[in-house]
C-alpha cells in the first residue's frame, strides 16, 4: 500500500500535504489505506463550506461507500480555502487517486498541528491497526 513519504498522516487517516508552505495553504484528502478499507466510496458530504473554519480532529463531513459511512475529520485548523468539487460530484475519484485528483478540501493553516504522523509512523500504525 502506497504512503507518500511528503505527506502527514492522522490517526484518522487523513492526509496532508503542504505544510510549511509560504501561503499557508494545504490541502487535505483520505489515505488509500481508508479508500481501500471503505470500498467504493458513493458520497461524500463535507459540513462546512469555502470560507468556514475548521478544527483539527473534529467532524467535518461523512464519507459513504458500499460498506459503510464513515466521519471524515480534519487533520488540522484553519479557514477553508476550497473544496474538490470533482468528488463530490464523482467520490469515485477517492478510490482511484486518493493522493492526486481525490484530494477533498484546502485549509489555510491557523496554528501548526503537533500530532500528525510522518510516512514511516503512519506506516507502522495502520500495520499494527
Amino acid at each position: 500500500m502506497s504512503v507518500p513519504e511528503q505527506l502527514r498522516y492522522s490517526e484518522e487517516h487523513e492526509w496532508v500535504s503542504g505544510l510549511g508552505g509560504e501561503d499557508g495553504i494545504v490541502t487535505v484528502g483520505i489515505t488509500a489505506h481508508a479508500a481501500d478499507a471503505l470500498g467504493e466510496i458513493v458520497f461524500l458530504e463535507l459540513q462546512p463550506g469555502e470560507g468556514d473554519t475548521v478544527e483539527a480532529g473534529e467532524t467535518c463531513g461523512e464519507v459513504e461507500s458500499t460498506k459503510s459511512v464513515s466521519d471524515l475529520y480534519s487533520p488540522v485548523s484553519g479557514e477553508i480555502t476550497a473544496i474538490n468539487g470533482a468528488v463530490i460530484d464523482e467520490p469515485k475519484v477517492i478510490n482511484d487517486d486518493p493522493y492526486g485528483e481525490g484530494w477533498i478540501f484546502k485549509v489555510r493553516v491557523s496554528e501548526e498541528p503537533g500530532d500528525l504522523l510522518d510516512a514511516a509512523a503512519y506506516s507502522k500504525f495502520i500495520e499494527e491497526s
